[in-house]
């Protein structure tokens, strides 16, 4: 799926620090726990909670949290539908990353087992 160039400079320069309290108000109101959040986030990224705070205080962009995340390799194992866009089709690699991070929270969300959401080959 094309995004549009626009798209993709606004994901580019949007912060972690803008969109991490939703997802723990996400994940929390429908029972699961912050650390339960950082452990998807760290199982994507390779960022412990000590660095998520490091990002989150300097307001980082996806951009740079992106560059500096160490992406884990079955990563392209998250398939389906996030926000609109299937996620085989997202052609820019930063909107993909972007959008991995949103497809872990939501199955988060919606009470999956963790052990599906870190995903093994």
């Amino acid at each position: 799926m094309k995004t549009t160039p626009a798209h993709d400079e606004r994901m580019a320069k949007m912060t972690f620090a803008s969109v991490y309290l939703h997802y723990v108000t996400k994940v929390e109101s429908k029972g699961r726990t912050k650390e339960e959040l950082h452990q998807v986030i760290e199982w994507l990224t390779g960022f412990d909670q000590k660095k998520l705070e490091e990002l989150i205080d300097q307001k980082a962009t996806f951009e740079y949290f992106f560059q500096n995340a160490k992406l884990n390799p079955n990563a392209q194992l998250i398939t389906g539908v996030i926000c609109g866009y299937r996620m085989e089709e997202i052609e820019t690699p930063l909107t993909k990353q972007v959008r991995y991070l949103d497809k872990l929270v939501d199955e988060l969300a919606k009470g999956r087992k963790m052990e599906k959401i870190l995903r093994t080959a």
